[in-house]
């Protein structure tokens, strides 16, 4: 273009001409200066902390920030936004070290064809530290994600707080947590660390709705080993302290662990299938090719004949749900409740069911916080809640007791009482005393209550009523007797309308699914308030 001007510029005799030409060629050449630059500030951003950092990644057996992205979300469909910010910093010669888009990846892209809005933390910048700029990205993507109704997903790879930024950082960190906290129940918020994640960048995946690991190269910890040996003089590895297995295993941090990123990211995806893009809308709905107006016999086989006899709820869980797919949400933790998603007829459901397997499905404290946010979760997105019951009370015994095991079970009784989602209870087995109230039981406004006629629903078990009954009697074994007779049986709840019907379990699947349907168009709204004071 610029050579056209000046082959005309050789033969023009006027000069106003002249002066246009010469005018037309500088613009020009300052526009292919920019588009040139532009287009380096592109490759260089692209390259992130440089190829040595990228192959460094690799050799730890991660993926980088982008690859991670472009993995996760449809093919092509990854939007990138800020790829030029670049840190603010001055002190201790940063202004020399500037790398564009600084250490973290954001946009929206597809997942499974439907919106989501992404940050990717780029642990070859800075480690992945976070600067009032990497704040700045990934608070304008929350805002867009809360303004349009799609979630978020954060995949987490940092160092921490960029020290030569000092309070900027913080105060970036208050601002993340402030955009968690006002889109906590409007649209799901979801973490996956892939890295180190310590300090202040904990308590942003806490706040999220589930937070997820990658085995071996992820850890979560408020203060490191180093600080711990200092303080306290214990040795501990960071994997120790808070890698994968102890927050999915002991401290309930995590609600899930993968082997690898690859592994993560898919196992992602399918999770995200689960899930409305906000409380406003639908639950998702997928092609069922399962028969869902037909009996499952296998159902019938499930329960033993001895009532103390352990099974496994999972086995009934597989047989009503589509095409025996479940997402089990913190499989390793407070093992004695089950939560996770499945779908019914197409129509994603939420799963809460005692485990007869671990501690007979005893309620402890760890199962009923674990299920209480689940139950929360389910109800804020319009999830249809599943319940199923065998439980035999709350755990005993000073340790729970003192460790607060009533305020932990009061979270349950709050978080049922308030759902205002359909919600459906199947009683398998026992169902005794504050445990069954607990479990989404007609009394806190359960909507179809069924029971087999295994069920036994009752203040305790038919031996410790015995022994407080009839204390003191020679006939003890003979009344033990006529009390199983009487109340080990779901007749009495029937009766009084407790439970809505006795089913025979394999017609159970078809029943929920019809019941499903019907609660479609269920309206039920709470007392207007600012919010509930939920026991903690």
């Amino acid at each position: 273009m610029t050579m056209l001007f000046k082959n005309t510029y050789k033969y023009v005799k006027n000069n106003s001409i002249k002066k246009y030409i010469v005018r037309n060629i500088e613009t020009a050449t300052h526009s292919i200066k920019t588009y040139e630059q532009i287009k380096q500030k592109r490759q260089e951003a692209l390259l992130g902390g440089g190829i040595q950092k990228i192959e460094k990644q690799h050799q730890k057996g991660k993926l980088t920030a982008r690859e991670r992205i472009h993995l996760f979300c449809d093919d092509d469909s990854f939007v990138e936004y800020d790829m030029f910010m670049e840190h603010t910093c001055t002190d201790f010669e940063m202004n020399k070290r500037k790398f564009a888009g600084d250490s973290v990846v954001t946009g929206h892209g597809l997942v499974n064809g439907r919106p989501v809005f992404i940050f990717s933390q780029d642990a070859t910048v800075f480690g992945g530290s976070l600067s009032s700029v990497h704040a700045k990205k990934i608070c304008k993507i929350m805002d867009q994600a809360l303004s349009v109704g799609a979630p978020v997903v954060g995949l987490n790879d940092s160092g921490g707080a960029r020290i030569q930024e000092g309070v900027e950082s913080l105060a970036g960190y208050a601002d993340i947590f402030q955009k968690n906290v006002l889109a906590s129940g409007v649209i799901p918020q979801i973490s996956l660390i892939m890295g180190p994640c310590a300090g202040g960048a904990v308590y942003s995946p806490a706040i999220t709705d589930f937070t997820f690991m990658v085995d071996d190269t992820a850890c979560l910890f408020i203060t490191g080993p180093d600080v711990i040996k200092s303080v306290t003089n214990e040795h501990v590895t960071s994997q120790e302290l808070g890698g994968s297995k102890t927050h999915t295993e002991i401290s309930g941090v995590a609600h899930g662990s993968f082997q690898n990123d690859i592994d993560a990211l898919l196992h992602l995806r399918d999770f995200m299938s689960y899930l409305p893009q906000s409380n406003k809308s639908p639950v998702p709905i997928r092609i069922c090719d399962d028969i869902c107006d037909a009996d499952v016999p296998i159902l019938d086989t499930i329960i033993p004949p001895v009532t103390t006899a352990p099974y496994d709820m999972l086995d009934i869980i597989s047989a009503i749900v589509d095409e025996r797919e479940f997402f089990q949400i913190m499989p390793k933790y407070a093992k004695n409740i089950i939560v996770g998603f499945a779908r019914m007829n197409g129509r994603t459901v939420g799963i809460v069911a005692n485990q007869p397997k671990v501690a007979a499905g005893c309620l402890d404290i760890n199962a009923s916080v674990k299920a209480a946010r689940f139950v929360r979760f389910c109800d804020a997105f319009n999830i249809s809640l599943i319940t199923l019951v065998d439980v035999p009370g709350f755990l005993p015994g000073v340790h729970q007791e003192h460790n607060g095991s009533i305020r932990h079970g009061a979270k349950l009784v709050f978080a049922y009482a308030e759902a205002t989602v359909p919600k459906l209870t199947v009683i398998t087995r026992k169902a005794y005393g504050g445990a069954y109230i607990t479990s989404s039981s007609k009394h806190l406004r359960g909507d179809v209550n069924y029971a087999w006629p295994s069920a036994e629903v009752a203040v305790m078990g038919a031996k410790s009523a015995a022994s407080v009954l009839y204390k003191g009697k020679s006939n003890v074994d003979e009344l033990e007797a006529e009390y199983i007779d009487k109340f080990s049986n779901p007749f009495p709840a029937a009766q009084k309308g407790y439970v809505d019907d006795i089913i025979e379990p394999k017609s159970t699947r078809w029943r929920l699914c019809r019941d499903l349907d019907l609660l479609e168009t269920k309206k039920l709204e709470n007392p207007p308030k600012k919010h509930g004071n939920m026991p903690l």
